[in-house]
């Protein structure tokens, strides 16, 4: 039975990628953080609490990661833990740095330290590539990265530790660049849920507006259930390598609102405000990745479309609210 140890287990892509690897019969290990409100911060792994092992830590404390994976002794290490916020990383920039760059140099150190033949998997962001646009309209593993954010430039640290980390110690560390990916298992601030949720609080009579940021910037928006299936692809990979993952197509925050008012038979002109508090202080306008490398690598192809995955978080609540 392999060993898998997840950080960032309780989050979207930790709470698929940990059922995804229970269902290939892995025995999964992972990290929360410690907070003052227990009963939400296993939420989304509650269902499947009894099979995974789950202890506290964090990324900045490298004493913490290095003694559990000396315990533990993976096969695969995923570093999914991250503050994850774009928009909030202009606000918290020394967090984010803390945990996002320094937190990786930390569980690399660990990783090298333990069980230096594990393979290792970091969870890189196309936000590193910013304002960089290929001249065909895509970003892939060689477009420039000129970041925009806090938190890019923080992923685009640590992306460059994971390979230094590969080049100077010979570890099967590799990077998986993700676009926007989301589910219904998305945190409500970010802006897919958001939208969903302020939609369907509308409909149902329980909210009047919704405020919003820039609506025109646009993304590459997947499901975070194809894209951990990509993770496990690019870990067992026999080369560790950098692999960007996206659908191809992108549309505008404008268009993604219509889609979900329209769903509900409203009119997202009559509701949604802009408030300039989300705004942020240096947009990123435009994202579209290309992952020929990964299709033809390794075959894979995304099941769910903008549109399925739109409505599945449609659905989730209506059922919810």
């Amino acid at each position: 039975m392999k060993k898998a140890f997840i950080t960032g287990i309780s989050g979207q892509d930790g709470s698929y990628l940990a059922e995804y690897l229970l269902n290939l019969g892995y025995e999964v290990h992972g990290i929360v953080r410690r907070n003052s409100v227990p009963e939400h911060q296993q939420s989304r792994i509650d269902f499947h609490r009894e099979n995974i092992h789950v202890y506290y830590g964090d990324l900045t404390d490298a004493s913490g990661l290095e003694r559990l994976l000396k315990k533990i002794q993976p096969d695969e290490i995923y570093n999914l833990g991250a503050q994850s916020h774009v928009r909030i990383s202009f606000d918290v920039p020394n967090y984010t740095v803390q945990t996002n760059a320094l937190g990786v140099l930390n569980i690399l150190e660990a990783y090298r330290n333990a069980c230096p033949e594990a393979k290792f998997y970091q969870a890189s962001s196309s936000e590193m590539f910013g304002s960089s646009v290929d001249e065909d309209g895509f970003q892939r593993e060689t477009t420039r990265m000129t970041p925009v954010s806090p938190y890019g430039c923080s992923k685009v640290f640590a992306y460059n530790l994971v390979h230094n980390y590969r080049n100077a110690y010979k570890l099967h560390a590799a990077n998986g660049i993700l676009f926007n990916h989301e589910s219904p298992r998305r945190g409500s601030n970010f802006v897919t849920n958001k939208v969903v949720k302020g939609a369907v609080l509308i409909k149902k009579g329980l909210a009047k507006k919704l405020e919003m940021g820039n609506m025109d910037s646009f993304r590459d928006w997947g499901h975070s259930k194809d894209y951990v299936r990509a993770m496990h692809m690019i870990i067992n990979h026999d080369i560790a390598d950098d692999f960007v993952v996206a659908t191809g197509t992108t549309h505008s925050v404008r268009e993604m609102t219509d889609y979900v008012f329209s769903k509900l038979g409203l009119d997202f002109n009559e509701f949604v405000v802009q408030n300039p508090i989300y705004l942020r202080p240096e947009e990123l306008p435009y994202l579209r990745g290309d992952c020929s490398k990964l299709k033809k690598t390794f075959n894979w192809a995304p099941e769910y479309t903008f549109e399925t995955m739109m409505d599945e978080m449609i659905d989730f609540w209506m059922k919810t609210l």
